[in-house]
């Protein structure tokens, strides 16, 4: 199938006609090549280039829809815009979602639904420009090499727009974006919303015990009679990647990951089918950090890796022991990254019990377009407020930082 034959409906005319920005209805009816081609969405791509995003990549996305777990069924259903040359040729995309709710995005709006309804308004269905279930920063204006970049990226921010008058929608919503598509849209008349996250930097790390150095002594102490603790059962650490990521492997993670996403979400948002797809596409994208004890797997965690970084997703276990959840999740993760010589670790939403592990505060943005005029400015106002609470405990928790003062 050619880009041309994929299903798609034109929106709207941009750069004086010669460009279209065109809506898909799934990744499956385009090109992988011609995805590859955008922002951030290659490993290794070269100097200038967007470092590598595994979550924006067409295996992931494209595998969140063949297993079903992005569809319409789940509330999920896909709309993704692309911006095409005159040959029919993508040199622009924006993964995005017309969504029936509000789950599986971590950037809670649930409020702003609840007050639009009071007042009379429908707030679903919406448009979320994300990546499904993953609050993960990454490029949601994809553009390729072969275009100004800033004329794309705001043709793919007013073609957001249009698409939410087209389908008469009270608002949309792009979260998770980097600073730079964050400019594009706040110019584009998107309201600017921030929140944290915790993330490890690598300073140049020869080892775990480098690392530990560079941390106060008390929090130091901490952190190695946590790993001794989390081990103190006869527990061993495996880390699975590539051709390690066989069918039985995959089950006993899953099993883990029912556990944590039952509790957690009543019902887990991904299946057993999405991760044998990843597994069968991008398996060197994976790390599971697998804690097996007595001959079995009890515990583990995913992670993905990109081009300068380690991003720790989903944990979970059959048996419960000290700590465990730490070592998995956060100290195998670091001795990864610095092994792997990785500038960051991102452990996903959330956990202000991290910073004390070495994982520090760092401000994520989304970007919001509100139809309705009125209710616009009511979230502009709570959005004013909202930013700089985050902003002073951002600080607050900065000052409490556990590596060593420096003079």
């Amino acid at each position: 199938m050619s880009e041309n034959d994929a299903p798609a409906r034109t929106i709207r005319q941009a750069d004086s006609g010669s460009y279209v920005i065109r809506v898909r209805d799934g990744m499956d009816g385009m090109e992988r090549c011609a995805w590859r081609r955008l922002s951030g969405t290659a490993a290794g791509a070269g100097a200038g280039s967007e470092p590598y995003n595994p979550f924006i990549s067409f295996a992931f996305l494209s595998a969140l829809e063949r297993s079903g777990c992005a569809s319409a069924e789940t509330g999920w259903l896909p709309q993704h815009l692309t911006l095409e040359d005159p040959d029919g040729m993508i040199v622009a995309a924006l993964p995005c979602y017309l969504k029936s709710h509000s789950q599986g995005e971590y950037v809670f709006d649930h409020g702003w639904a609840e007050a639009y309804e009071r007042a009379g308004g429908q707030y679903y269905p919406k448009l979320q420009s994300s990546v499904p279930f993953t609050p993960v920063t990454g490029p949601r204006l994809l553009v390729s090499e072969t275009v100004d970049p800033k004329i794309a990226r705001r043709a793919l921010a007013d073609g957001l727009k249009a698409l939410t008058g087209r389908l008469d929608v009270s608002s949309a919503h792009v979260t998770f974006a980097t600073e730079t598509d964050i400019a594009t849209l706040q110019d584009a008349g998107f309201l600017l919303r921030t929140d944290q996250q915790f993330h490890f930097r690598n300073e140049g790390y020869a080892n775990f015990d480098d690392f530990l150095a560079s941390l106060a002594s008390r929090k130091r102490k901490n952190i190695r009679k946590e790993r001794q603790t989390a081990l103190s059962d006869g527990i061993n650490i495996e880390w699975l990647t590539g051709n390690d990521l066989t069918e039985g492997v995959l089950d006993a993670f899953y099993e883990f990951y029912l556990d944590t996403g039952s509790r957690k979400w009543g019902r887990p948002y991904l299946n057993r089918l999405f991760y044998s797809l990843i597994a069968e596409t991008m398996p060197d994208d994976i790390l599971l950090v697998m804690a097996k004890r007595d001959g079995r797997y009890i515990a583990g965690a995913i992670n993905f890796i990109g081009d300068d970084r380690l991003y720790g997703r989903h944990w979970g276990c059959i048996e419960h022991h000290p700590c465990l959840h730490f070592e998995v999740c956060y100290y195998q993760a670091i001795e990864f990254a610095i092994a792997s010589k990785l500038e960051y670790v991102e452990a996903g939403a959330q956990g202000e019990h991290k910073l004390a592990r070495g994982y520090l505060p760092v401000t994520t943005h989304s970007a919001h377009y509100i139809a309705n005029t009125g209710f616009r400015k009511a979230v502009a106002n709570y959005l004013e407020h909202e930013r700089n609470d985050v902003e002073r405990f951002s600080d607050v928790l900065a000052s409490h930082a556990p590596f060593k003062k420096r003079s």
